[in-house]
């Protein structure tokens, strides 16, 4: 792709318009992007790339890659201008000195040819990079100073650092975090209680970007979302805008993220030009500016169903001439499938969706080869096991945190449960599995480079529909050692009374945040990975003395003499976890 871009006198800093981007002079004039485009891609393409580089060191690779832009402006037949975008940035990037010192055999990337090249360096993500320390929040109050004295630097390095530890999260997407994030700051600057409003809208603009996210990657779910919320368009649309955003995808898995932010761009303005097909529920994203309506529409409302769908009753089970489409047209009549019954029910998960249509191909499968087709796939009986399963987890779960209430559910997924289980019972199910999924899929994404052991794997590798009720049924790794007992597990200091209440709550125990699903307990992993056996009581009887422990110390005047006196609460810790208890 050859650049055309206008003069360029653009800076990294240089954030923000109608609300959200503004002042940025850089811009590729014939795409679909706005002027920002090119300055704040280059950043997260060259930050997926280089996750070890500080924000310093990439703004000068950027602004390289901004001045070559002016030089093709005037020149545009100079040979470095002919170049693929991608081959730009790999070129930066080989040109670093001393790129072997700080990232040793990706160096050797460099003597490959494209395409060949950029595969290599891809292969040097680090989904889960150890070597950046988690995202930890400052004090709500030092957020909205440091945005209000310098509103630009600081979303410049928010985007650096979402980008550096999701090297795989496309580049319009971040983008939308971030006009979503700057949005939460304005708002929740001017309240009085500042951490509890960043609390609660903080959480939700991470969950949502990621988990659109990660659904896209798999197109008949895609098919099946789409399905879903636009129920009254048809199936040839959907078909279109699936195989549409199969191909930006692609694009950015590839590196190239302009030509990925301006496809999807492209796709935005088809479907905001054809809003009678698809549904008004979008309308008012399709005001927006262009970087926020990708993920405002992703986020919109399902339009309601059509008020007069026929059963599929008797397409699917009644029609003795199933076996025959279902032959001659094996994958369209599963689309198709999988689009009359996604629409028909938005109250399920997609992945519900899939299992059912993969349970309903299985048994198409076998009886077709039968005497008597229609009568074998008449008994629908395994479908509905499906659904059943999938209701009963998630009422399970929602009754034990309605009665347990959070301390009790924390290893259970609060913040999932939280979240979805005040919701409508017609949104449950999909908010739940939906949410599951993500914590699964993040699972098996560092299972991919730390091996947990082979039920994991096991579960990883089924399908995409399947791997929740692989979890949900997984039993106790029989391989497993506890590690040894480490007393200094319960060692404590004065830091354990300055943290936030939240924190300490729901585990300042584990004294980090999250980058993407808030507060874990460390130290009732910790206790659990020693003592895989112990029961809710003990779990429970622990926690409680913890609480405890902490609520008498953090009153003394000498708290930490108090904690090392506190030995109730070890005593009774360390009996449980012992291996001979």
């Amino acid at each position: 792709m050859v650049l055309y871009l206008s003069t360029c006198a653009c800076h990294l800093n240089n954030f923000v318009s109608r609300g959200t981007f503004e002042n940025v002079s850089c811009y590729v004039s014939y795409l679909h992007i706005p002027k920002h485009a090119l300055c704040f891609s280059s950043m997260i393409t060259f930050a997926q790339y280089l996750q070890r580089c500080s924000y310093e060191g990439l703004s000068k690779m950027v602004k390289d890659v901004v001045d070559l832009a002016q030089k093709c402006v005037t020149n545009e037949d100079a040979p470095e201008c002919t170049k693929s975008l991608p081959s730009i940035f790999l070129d930066e990037i080989c040109q670093m000195e001393k790129l072997r010192d700080s990232y040793g055999a990706m160096a050797d990337c460099c003597s490959k040819a494209d395409p060949e090249r950029n595969q290599c360096f891809l292969s040097f993500k680090v989904a889960q990079p150890d070597f950046i320390q988690p995202y930890q929040r400052p004090a709500a109050d030092v957020v909205c100073k440091d945005y209000q004295d310098n509103r630009v630097s600081f979303m410049g390095h928010f985007i650096y650092s979402v980008a550096r530890r999701t090297p795989f999260l496309y580049a319009p997407t971040i983008l939308g975090l971030a006009a979503d994030y700057e949005r939460v700051l304005q708002s929740c600057c001017k309240e009085s209680d500042i951490g509890a409003c960043l609390d609660e809208k903080v959480y939700p603009v991470f969950h949502c970007g990621i988990k659109t996210n990660i659904f896209s990657s798999f197109p008949l779910s895609k098919l099946a979302r789409l399905s879903q919320k636009y129920p009254k368009a048809p199936l040839s649309e959907l078909v279109k805008i699936v195989q549409d955003i199969k191909g930006v995808y692609k694009e950015c898995c590839e590196g190239d993220m302009i030509e990925c932010m301006d496809d999807k761009a492209e796709l935005v303005s088809y479907m905001c030009s054809k809003q009678d097909v698809f549904s008004s529920k979008i309308k008012d994203c399709c005001a927006k500016p262009v970087v926020e309506r990708s993920q405002c529409i992703m986020e919109a409302d399902f339009d309601e169903k059509p008020a007069d769908l026929p059963s599929l009753v008797e397409k699917y089970v009644h029609d003795k001439e199933v076996c025959k489409s279902f032959e001659a047209g094996h994958d369209a009549f599963l689309s198709e499938f999988v689009y009359e019954y996604a629409r028909r029910h938005p109250e399920f998960s997609t992945q519900l969706i899939l299992r059912v249509a993969k349970g309903y191909e299985t048994l198409l499968e076998k009886c077709c080869k039968t005497d008597n087709p229609a009568e074998c796939y008449g008994n629908q009986e395994d479908l509905n096991k499906h659904i059943k399963e999938t209701q009963d987890v998630v009422k399970t779960n929602c009754d034990f945190l309605a009665t347990h209430g959070e301390a009790d559910f924390l290893k259970k997924m609060t913040s999932i449960g939280n979240k979805c289980c005040k919701l409508s019972e017609d949104k449950r199910l999909p908010c739940s599995e939906g949410y599951l999924g993500i914590v699964i899929q993040e699972m098996c994404k560092k299972q991919e480079t730390t091996p947990i052991n082979d039920n994991v794997s096991q579960c990883c590798s089924d399908s995409y529909a399947n791997r929740r009720p692989c979890f949900t049924a997984m039993g106790v790794d029989t391989k497993y050692v506890p590690p040894a007992f480490n007393p200094d597990m319960f060692s404590f200091d004065e830091k354990l009374c300055t943290a936030a209440p939240a924190e300490r709550e729901l585990g300042q125990m584990n004294k980090v945040v999250d980058w993407e699903f808030g507060i874990t307990n460390r130290l009732l992993i910790n206790l659990i990975k020693r003592k895989p056996q112990m029961t809710e009581e003990q779990i429970k009887t622990i926690a409680n003395g913890f609480t405890a422990m902490v609520d008498k110390c953090c009153k003394q005047s000498d708290i930490e003499t108090c904690f090392g006196e506190e030995a109730a609460w070890r005593s009774c810790s360390a009996v449980i976890c012992s291996k001979h208890s």
